[in-house]
């Protein structure tokens, strides 16, 4: 009855009822809205299950489906295609080295003769001690090389550079030159390794008056050069034929001795005189113009080659060691030069007075006796015996005595001193009182002589 009455009431405070229990769960201040940050909640296919409203979850499905229609548009409707050709701009320009590839995966920058002779040069530059080991590897891989006539004048070319330009190559330089000069197979028309190494030279030669005179690069190019013919004048053997009214390769004033390959065999092996005449030129050159620079480098060669120059000179009866030398006099007189620069050349009239600092002994080593050589026992120790008379090399029984001190010192060896005799001094003993006094009578004496 009472509910029958009162229905309206009981629905309104049902609905009311309803209301309070929905608020109460969504703003509960017992309950949390959301999952702590530190642990995302787990996706669900309810909305409100994660304490989210409806509303923001029905906005964020519009907004999703309507992006993924807009992008299904957009692919349907494309015109591009991954089969296209690759895009250049038309201001690029496109470059691309020679490669060449050996069948294998990866492709290789194409090799030349100018990369190969800098890596040998490179490689005897830092490791000059093992030319000898290399050598034969170096001739046999440019013989490889050198098949035409334009390689082998691009060889010679490359040589050159190299031995004037990388410092303290002209020596190695040289020795590559001598070596290549016999083994490079070779031999056009135009000429061999060595006849086309010295036409390179020549040319050189030709501009020897202007390059003393000129700047600072140029001298020192020219100076490099220099240095190198030097080098090249004591490493280079060839085989030497004497010709005569034929014109020289450096000079053009008298019949000289010429230098070609004789390949029959005939022949002695010796220097290229040739370059004789050359260096002698290259050093008036030098005198010509007497700064510093000039000088110094004349200095170089004449330590470097003017024992051999003058000895070839006075084998030839030339005399032109002394005319360089009262050359080198009057610019000493003239003192133009630095004080150092006038130093080394007053040294190097020093050391030519001394025969170059060669010396020579009486009787050579091997034909030395003791009838010969007065000094034949001179490296030879000197022992004493027991009552103090020397005994040496020269005494009949020296090896056998000399024999059993060595014996005695192996088994003793810090019992004898360096004659063999034995020692009985100890570190701590003293001087005797007279021979104290004897020293310090005689320490007086000196003192008073000296004032």
């Amino acid at each position: 009855m009472y509910n029958n009455n009162n229905s309206t009431p009981s629905s309104s405070s049902s609905s009311s009822e309803a209301g309070d229990s929905v608020r109460s769960s969504v703003f509960n201040p017992g309950e949390p809205l959301r999952q702590p940050r530190t642990s995302p909640p787990v996706a669900e296919s309810s909305t409100e299950s994660q304490g989210f409203p409806t509303f923001f979850n029905s906005g964020y499905q519009n907004s999703s489906a309507t992006a993924l229609k807009t992008s299904d548009s957009l692919v349907k409707n494309s015109k591009l295609s991954a089969a296209a050709p690759e895009f250049v701009p038309s201001s690029y320009a496109s470059y691309q080295d020679d490669v060449y590839s050996d069948g294998s995966e990866g492709y290789y920058a194409e090799a030349s003769l100018a990369d190969l002779v800098q890596d040998f040069v490179s490689h005897l530059t830092t490791s000059p001690g093992s030319f000898e080991v290399e050598i034969d590897y170096i001739t046999d891989t440019l013989n490889s090389w050198v098949t035409t006539e334009e390689t082998l004048q691009e060889l010679v070319e490359l040589i050159y550079t190299q031995s004037t330009s990388v410092p303290n190559f002209s020596y190695t330089g040289a020795r590559l030159c001598n070596h290549l000069s016999h083994c490079i197979s070779l031999s056009p028309s135009s000429g061999n390794f060595r006849q086309l190494l010295l036409q390179r030279c020549r040319t050189e030669y030709e501009q020897r008056d202007q390059a003393v005179k000129g700047d600072e690069t140029t001298q020192k190019k020219y100076h490099s050069y220099v240095l190198f013919l030097g080098e090249l004048y004591l490493n280079l053997e060839i085989i030497l034929f004497h010709l005569t009214g034929l014109k020289p390769l450096f000079t053009a004033s008298d019949k000289q001795q010429m230098t070609l390959e004789v390949k029959s065999g005939k022949g002695t092996p010796g220097r290229a005189d040739v370059l004789l005449g050359a260096l002698k030129d290259l050093l008036n050159a030098l005198f010509s113009h007497p700064d510093d620079p000039n000088l110094i480098c004349a200095v170089k060669l004449l330590k470097l080659s003017g024992s051999i120059l003058e000895d070839t000179w006075k084998e030839k009866g030339k005399s032109d060691m002394d005319e360089i030398i009262k050359k080198i006099e009057e610019i000493l007189l003239d003192a133009r030069c630095s004080r150092d620069v006038r130093q080394m050349l007053l040294k190097l009239v020093e050391l030519r007075s001394s025969n170059w600092g060669r010396v020579y002994t009486a009787a050579v080593s091997s034909d030395a006796t003791p009838d010969n050589d007065p000094n034949y026992f001179m490296n030879e120790p000197t022992f004493y015996t027991a009552d103090g008379t020397p005994f040496t090399a020269a005494d009949p029984e020296y090896s056998e005595k000399y024999q059993e001190i060595l014996d005695r010192e192996d088994y003793f060896p810090d019992t004898y001193e360096e004659n063999g005799n034995e020692s009985f001094c100890g570190e701590d003993d003293e001087m005797d009182p007279e021979i104290e006094e004897a020293f310090e009578r005689f320490c007086m004496e000196s003192e008073t002589r000296g004032k």
